[in-house]
């Protein structure tokens, strides 16, 4: 017990070191960041190379990306939000005043694990496992990093369950990935070791199309970057 105790106590003291960390331009960017509905063009441009490559076979890779995200993120809000009922920092009376908030935002009540951070290292470990080009790999976790850290930012979940959700996260891409890949031999009426069917489908996509996603997700930070900037200076 002692130990768990020490354990909440530095999660806490970590997260108010780390939510400390503010200023007027993190609050435009990391706000900004957090929004799902700002990625699209980084998820249609995954789509864009998968169904490019892929043709009619795209139907397959896509319904498993949809499992492995419905997964991490049911997972993470039936069953550990719900199950373990971890206030949010945000959400903490015994915090008030100690954290540092958004225009305001305050999330749900539980935060234990994070979806943000379960989503984003799930698609994060399913895109390196698909296409196993380490540029991309490295891009889309840094991608993936960056998004969980906006979340202690915006003062909405602690280190704890970041980390949580990222181990969640990358476990449920691993299991549906093996899982993907056992039923594409099934499809394909194959019988290839899945060493060699790993190879053979990340080989279908060639580095011009995995590029395309890092020019996407480089644009998007830079945009994302820019329009911060100015956001400080109108409103400072």
């Amino acid at each position: 017990m002692t130990l768990f105790l020490n354990i909440m106590s530095l999660d806490q003291n970590l997260f108010l070191y780390l939510n400390s960390l503010h200023n007027s331009f993190g609050d435009h960017f990391f706000y900004m960041y957090t929004d799902t509905l700002i990625w699209l063009p980084l998820y249609a441009s995954i789509l864009y190379v998968i169904i490019k490559q892929q043709g009619q076979k795209s139907w397959i890779t896509i319904l498993f990306i949809i499992l492995m995200v419905v997964l991490c993120d049911q997972i993470s809000s039936q069953i550990f939000k719900d199950g373990f009922q971890r206030l949010r920092p945000s959400q903490n009376p015994l915090l008030e005043g100690l954290v540092h908030l958004v225009n305001g935002r305050k999330g749900g009540l539980y935060g234990f694990v994070s979806s943000h951070a379960a989503n984003s290292f799930g698609l994060a470990m399913f895109s390196s496992l698909l296409f196993r080009y380490k540029p991309l790999t490295i891009v889309i976790f840094i991608w993936a990093l960056i998004n969980s850290y906006s979340r202690i930012y915006l003062g909405l979940h602690y280190l704890g369950d970041i980390l949580g959700g990222g181990l969640l996260g990358i476990g449920v891409a691993i299991l549906v990935y093996q899982i993907y890949l056992r039923t594409y031999n099934k499809i394909e009426l194959s019988k290839r070791p899945i060493i060699e069917l790993k190879k053979l489908i990340s080989q279908k996509f060639n580095s011009a199309d995995k590029k395309l996603i890092i020019f996407v997700f480089t644009t998007m930070m830079i945009t994302l970057l820019i329009v911060a900037k100015l956001m400080v200076r109108l409103h400072g």
